[in-house]
C-alpha cells in the first residue's frame, strides 16, 4: 500500500479544503479524497460504493503524516474490505441488471425503438435498441424514467399521509447517499434505487418524506418512517447490505 502523487488540492462548494490523491490497497490504485471538516472530532475513513475510492475526513489542520499513519493503522481492515468487493461490472449485452429487484438480461437490438422490459419463457429481459455504443446510457435512461414514475407516485402518497408537500423532486446519480431532503422541502433520489426491490424503493421514499416533518433521525422520525413503511427495519438492512453492489454497476460507454 502507498500514496500516489497528489493530483489536486481545492476548496469545495461548502468551503472545506479538499485534497485528491491515490492510495494503493489490495492491488488497486484507488482515488483518495481527504476533506477537512471543522465539525470533525477525529479522523474517519469511508470506502466509496463499489470500492471506487476512499474518503478520509479530518479535523482542520491535521498534518498529512497523521493521515498516512491513520491509513497505515487501518491497512488490514482496508485490505479485507476491498478484497471482497468485485471489480466494477459494466452494463453491456448479456449481463443481468436488476430492475425492481428482478434480474433482467440486457439484450441489444439494432435499429430504432424504445427500451422495453419483457418476460418470456427464458426469464426477464431488457430490450435495448439503437446503436451499441449508446446501450449503457439507454439502460440508465430507462431506470431514470421508471424512477420518475414510481417515486413520484410514492412521494404523492406519503406526503398526503403526513400532510406536508414536497417543493420539488430531483433524480441524480449520487454515490454518497440514496436520497436527501433539504430544509426547503426539496427531495432528491438516486435513480439507481430502481434496481432495488419495490419495498426498498417504498422505504427510501418514506424515509425522505418523513424528513419533511422531522429533519433528524430521532425516535419521532423513525416512528413516522415505520408508520409510512411498516417494513422499514428490513428494508433499511437490505439497502445497507446490498446498496454498494448497485452503486458499483457502471453505466459508462465501454
Amino acid at each position: 500500500m502507498g500514496f500516489g502523487f497528489m493530483r489536486k488540492k481545492s476548496v469545495g462548494a461548502d468551503g472545506k479544503a479538499v485534497q485528491h490523491l491515490t492510495h494503493e490497497v489490495a492491488g488497486r490504485a484507488l482515488p483518495l479524497r481527504i476533506t477537512e471538516n471543522p465539525r470533525a472530532r477525529r479522523l474517519t475513513l469511508r470506502i466509496r460504493p463499489g470500492a471506487q475510492g476512499l474518503t478520509v475526513t479530518t479535523p482542520v489542520g491535521v498534518p498529512m503524516l497523521e493521515v498516512e499513519r491513520f491509513l497505515f493503522r487501518n491497512r488490514d481492515w482496508l485490505e479485507e474490505k476491498i478484497g471482497t468487493i468485485p471489480d466494477r461490472p459494466q452494463v453491456r449485452p448479456g449481463i443481468k441488471v436488476p430492475i425492481r429487484g428482478v434480474n433482467h438480461e440486457i439484450v441489444h437490438e439494432p435499429g430504432r425503438g424504445v427500451t422495453q422490459a419483457v418476460r418470456d419463457a427464458d426469464g426477464a429481459k431488457l430490450i435495448v435498441r439503437g446503436e451499441r455504443i449508446h446501450l449503457p446510457r439507454r439502460v440508465a435512461d430507462h431506470l431514470k424514467k421508471e424512477a420518475k414514475a414510481e417515486i413520484g407516485a410514492l412521494v404523492e402518497k406519503h406526503t398526503k399521509t403526513i400532510g406536508r408537500n414536497a417543493k420539488s423532486i430531483r433524480y441524480k446519480d449520487t454515490v454518497s447517499r440514496w436520497g436527501s431532503c433539504s430544509s426547503e422541502g426539496n427531495l432528491s433520489f438516486s435513480w439507481r434505487i430502481m434496481m432495488a426491490p419495490r419495498p426498498v424503493i417504498d422505504y427510501l421514499v418514506a424515509h425522505e418524506v418523513a424528513h419533511l416533518r422531522h429533519m433528524n433521525h430521532g425516535p419521532k422520525f423513525w416512528a413516522l418512517c415505520e408508520e409510512l413503511c411498516p417494513d422499514t427495519k428490513r428494508c433499511k438492512a437490505w439497502l445497507k447490505k446490498n446498496g454498494s453492489a448497485l452503486q458499483a454497476i457502471g453505466f459508462e460507454k465501454d
